[in-house]
């Protein structure tokens, strides 16, 4: 098949995103992430990759968080030997991303050996930290809008909001241009600029993280500050469960923002976050990208008390309130933030404060649902705090701002395809963009092959 795309991943699931390019008897591959959530999903990262990682020319990564870049250790591993293209943030908080990635995955299949909380013996780590070491070695960085040859491929790495080093990638091979979206960010983003317009495309794949909903009216800034008010005054603990690259900047920025017009009380504010504190040298060598002043900048960073060691991390959960604790991850799949709900979500003096989007089969998205027993280091741990859930915290384009940006095309895309979205959301946002732009779009299937040039209503191929 000539200049063929094909859907490894981010097909009805908000995770897994990887999209192999193959021209002229290369192969590139866009974005190399990790399956998170349901069992079934996450199952797919044990499985040999859909194809030989040795036959991969280069990839190409839109920007760093996990589920676009969390599987490259393991490709590395086991056989990749081209280069990882990214834009210079991308590349930077990559570093900080995988290394920890590899650390927590090994220091979690420790705690299930000495734990026997694993049916595997002995339970082992999907890649280690020193795997991912030798997938950052692979990394080459690039500035935006400079043009480049991937594999034979023309690549351009276009803003797109969303977090620091964040793109989206254009490519024209074999006559036809090929735009990924990546996570498209917002353009009333507190912390990050708008992603810049749609240029002309002959195949677009969007993402639909949001493609069912609009994010509320209400200003996130407010609310949050409502919470943190009533709580604090009251005595409790605020959790702020943050993605470390992203989100965690946001919120201090609008509790900065609080505490400076007195609307929040002055209580101790942590972030436990060593990643997130370390991103945030990262956010200040690339002013260009962000809305934050050097002032609001310094004044976000001295808000907080910077917690890096384990050993302070463990004296947080017996200080007790009022305080506020941003601490990672934003899905409650892992990290510090785990033994945080396990020491404060037993009392209803507390909140628990879900900041950005929760795929299926997290903690994050069964408190958001509702239930309120969560399975924590292999212990019941009943959910008797607060929650809360503020959406519009989310640095994600809703449906009405994707078609808003995909308005701004000179020209129709001969074909769309909406991924990094569950179901509902695909589905729904395929039919607002027939309705709002006369657009065909469609939702590809897993492991599916299109020819670049064909119209959505033919795939080329379909792999099993």
């Amino acid at each position: 098949m000539s200049g063929s795309l094909r859907f490894l991943g981010a097909t009805d699931t908000v995770t897994g995103s990887r999209y192999l390019v193959e021209s002229r008897g290369h192969r590139v591959l866009v974005d190399c992430g990790l399956f998170q959530g349901y069992k079934l999903l996450r199952e797919r990262n044990w499985r040999p990759f859909p194809v030989e990682p040795s036959s991969i020319d280069a990839v190409v990564i839109t920007h760093a968080h996990l589920d676009h870049t969390g599987y490259l250790p393991a490709l590395v591993r086991d056989g990749f030997r081209g280069r990882i293209h990214a834009t210079h943030g991308t590349a930077e908080l990559s570093e900080l991303i995988l290394r920890d990635s590899g650390r927590l995955l090994e220091e979690q299949a420790t705690f299930s050996d000495r734990h026997h909380t694993s049916r595997h013996s002995p339970p082992r780590p999907l890649y280690t930290e020193q795997d991912a070491l030798k997938a950052l070695e692979r990394f080459q960085a690039h500035p935006f809008d400079e043009g480049l040859e991937v594999a034979g491929v023309a690549a351009r790495f276009v803003p797109a909001g969303h977090i620091l080093g964040a793109a989206q990638v254009h490519l024209e091979t074999d006559g036809a241009r090929l735009h990924f979206t990546g996570d498209l960010g917002r353009p009333d983003d507190a912390l990050m600029r708008p992603p810049r317009s749609l240029e002309a495309t002959d195949v677009l794949v969007c993402e639909s993280t949001y493609g069912d909903r609009i994010h509320p009216g209400t200003d996130p800034e407010w609310s949050l500050g409502q919470i943190v008010r009533d709580v604090c005054s009251a005595g409790g603990v605020v959790i702020l469960p943050a993605f470390a690259v992203g989100r965690a900047e946001t919120l201090l920025l609008h509790l900065s923002r609080l505490r400076a017009r007195h609307v929040i009380p002055d209580v101790p504010i942590f972030l436990n976050s060593p990643m997130a504190v370390n991103a945030a040298e990262i956010y200040a060598r690339h002013p260009e990208e962000h809305r934050i002043r050097p002032d609001e900048f310094d004044a976000m960073y001295r808000l907080a008390t910077l917690v890096r060691s384990v050993d302070d991390s463990k004296l947080l959960n017996l200080r007790g309130g009022p305080a506020i604790i941003i601490s990672a991850s934003g899905m409650l799949e892992g990290g510090r933030v785990l033994h945080h709900i396990a020491a404060y979500g037993t009392d209803p003096h507390n909140a628990i404060v879900l900041t950005g989007f929760q795929a299926g089969g997290t903690r994050g998205d069964a408190l958001r649902r509702g239930e309120r027993s969560l399975r924590i280091f292999g212990h019941d741990v009943a959910i008797r705090a607060q929650v809360h859930s503020l959406d519009m915290l989310s640095a994600h384009a809703d449906a009405g701002q994707i078609v808003d940006w995909l308005s701004t095309a000179p020209t129709p895309p001969r074909a769309v395809y909406l991924t990094h979205g569950e179901p509902h959301a695909g589905d729904a946002l395929r039919t607002r963009i027939r309705r709002a732009l006369g657009w065909e779009a469609r939702v590809p299937e897993f492991g599916e092959a299109v020819a670049a040039t064909d119209s959505v209503s033919s795939p080329a191929a379909t792999a099993s």
